[in-house]
């Protein structure tokens, strides 16, 4: 009789936990829409997705397609045509949609893997550089963290590298579309001031990553929470396996 194979749901390392958790295919392709790159993110392919962020801000800025979004909602439609370079626009199109296709396919596949995973996880385990451990949070509060700041959320759920490359990105925008200027220009009533001082190109790429933080922070969260959940009614099961007592009435 062939025995199931079976692997760890979840592991530690230095950058965080990764795991496998079942996903909505359509809603992990319509992140890899919103900001090539997030939907990887939410399937825990961090270096897909971090490979795909930097190319979407290089080529969105090669083909200068914020600035045409920009024109194209305000009416200016030939003036939208005339600041797209195609030779990066065409490309840019090919990896968009390999993209959206690709996270489709993945979170459909780690969905199969998942029921051939066990939680299998320690409570901790100690790095050089940094401890990683199981705890139940608010994902809530993750949410709100990174509603305040991009990164932050990150950061709440021990996912290390992540938090600070969104931290150091959600300074870049900030930066470069002088957001935090026009805002202060606004509350003192300077309106047109705030306006002229805005760069569209980088503000246009700041809903979609706080949006992708935000949601991001949420769900990891939750997800977290349920492998502090699987894992310790795994490892009560093994330790009273045989007695009387069942875990399946206190469940949850």
């Amino acid at each position: 009789m062939n025995e199931t194979i079976t692997f760890p749901k979840a592991k530690y390392s230095t950058a965080g936990i990764t795991y496998i958790m079942y996903h909505r295919p359509c809603v992990v392709a319509w992140w890899s829409a919103v900001f090539p790159g997030f939907g990887h993110y939410l399937i825990n392919q961090y270096t897909r997705g971090t490979l795909l962020t930097l190319l979407e801000v290089t080529i969105n800025t090669g083909a200068h397609i914020n600035e045409a979004m920009v024109y194209s909602f305000c009416g200016e439609v030939e003036l939208a045509k005339s600041v797209i370079n195609l030779d990066w626009m065409i490309g840019y199109i090919i990896i968009y949609l390999i993209t959206i296709g690709d996270s489709y396919r993945a979170a459909n596949q780690f969905n199969k893997l998942v029921d051939l995973s066990t939680p299998n996880l320690s409570n901790a385990k100690i790095f050089p550089s940094e401890i990683q451990y199981l705890q139940i949070r608010n994902p809530l509060i993750s949410a709100l963290y990174s509603l305040l700041f991009p990164g932050l959320g990150q950061l709440y759920n021990h996912r290390l590298f992540l938090g600070f490359y969104a931290i150091f990105w959600w300074w870049t925008y900030i930066l470069l579309s002088h957001a935090h200027k026009a805002i202060t220009l606004i509350m003192l009533g300077e309106f047109d001031s705030s306006n002229t001082m805005l760069a569209p190109h980088w503000l246009l790429f700041m809903p979609s990553v706080l949006g992708g933080s935000v949601y991001h922070a949420y769900i990891t969260c939750v997800h977290h929470n349920i492998l502090v959940q699987e894992s310790q009614e795994e490892r009560l099961t093994n330790r009273y396996a045989g007695s009387k007592f069942s875990l399946r009435g206190i469940k949850g």
